[in-house]
């Protein structure tokens, strides 16, 4: 696991050379014959996910034109966390969205991203079955047959997390790569349990019939959960930026909190289909995402999650050692 953001890193690099990618330039706004042109910072932001109603504060502060007033021009790409971490360590992207093991991780490496917003308040990853496969805590995963969307992300380390609290090794069950297919998977009984994200799958699952369980990662361990990422170069040389990016993304997490029923209207202009899906549905998988995200300093990073994080890493073997906290996470953008 060590080897695998190193590997998405070098593999960057080499894409990177050949492809001339760069993302730090400016398009231009048009504007009034009375107005002054005003350039557009192109920012590229890996989302780690398909399109889904869970990116809805992204989607309104675009839609909005919150980016746009603090001068950013955002396209959004759905690739691998891993993907995003790497980019933007090696520079080539300034922002991503990842969840917080994917940042110690990272540094572990020397790979100097840096957490500069928290979104989710509570580790949003656990894992469902059949209520009929009895499958309703850590230790009853031993010798299932479970399904994951890849051995990589938050879904891999909240797995391995409820492994590590059930006393359960990775050889005491059988893992199948599946993509982000988990509800068709289970509703086939191709795998007795998935991993998934709380707020998503058990809610198409109940709506299709199913009575399932959900092992949460949350209720077993508090962990640094998904936010905002930059990089060490960025923070030094171009701090105000960090500042723009983190103000609007925080305006349209505020604005969803305060209406979901707007954000969801605005969330059909980006994805594909959302128009034709089940409403009731796809609106409960916005509403159960609000509860992750409502706090009381909204962006605000806690130590002790990241305490916890990496204490979980270091038992689970994927961190050596200990790290130094204070050069993962900051909370000098929100504050």
């Amino acid at each position: 696991m060590r080897n695998i953001l190193f590997s998405s890193l070098i593999a960057v690099l080499l894409l990177a050379a050949c492809a001339g990618l760069s993302d730090q330039g400016a398009s231009v706004v048009d504007t009034p014959e009375d107005a002054t042109e005003i350039p557009l910072v192109s920012i590229r932001l890996p989302m780690g996910y398909i399109p889904n109603v869970q990116y809805a504060p992204f989607y309104v502060a675009l839609d909005k034109g919150y980016f746009r007033d603090e001068g950013l021009d955002i396209e959004f790409d759905y690739s691998f966390e891993t993907d995003g971490v790497a980019l933007v360590g090696a520079n080539e992207l300034q922002f991503a969205l990842v969840s917080g093991e994917q940042v110690l991780l990272a540094r572990a490496q020397d790979i100097p991203v840096v957490y500069v917003m928290a979104w989710w308040q509570d580790y949003p990853v656990g894992v469902i079955a059949k209520t009929e496969s009895n499958i309703r805590a850590p230790e009853d995963l031993s010798g299932k047959r479970i399904g994951i969307p890849g051995p990589f992300g938050a879904s891999y380390i909240g797995l391995r997390a409820l492994m590590s609290v059930g006393g359960v090794a990775e050889s005491d069950i059988k893992l199948d790569s599946i993509g982000f297919n988990q509800v068709e998977a289970l509703a086939a009984d191709q795998e007795q349990a998935v991993v998934i994200y709380v707020n998503n799958e058990p809610v198409q699952l109940e709506a299709q019939g199913y009575d399932i369980d959900v092992i949460r990662v949350a209720d077993y361990v508090e962990l640094a959960s998904n936010g905002l990422i930059s990089n060490e170069i960025t923070i030094a040389e171009n701090p105000e930026l960090v500042e723009k990016m983190v103000r609007a993304a925080m305006r349209g997490i505020s604005d969803v909190l305060a209406n979901p029923e707007e954000a969801y209207e605005i969330s059909k202009k980006f994805i594909e289909g959302l128009e034709q899906a089940d409403q009731a549905v796809q609106r409960e998988v916005l509403n159960q995402s609000i509860e992750f995200w409502r706090t009381d300093r909204l962006g605000y990073s806690h130590r002790a999650a990241w305490e916890n994080m990496q204490v979980v890493l270091i038992e689970m073997g994927l961190l050596d050692e200990e790290l130094e906290l204070d050069r993962a996470f900051t909370n000098q953008f929100v504050e």
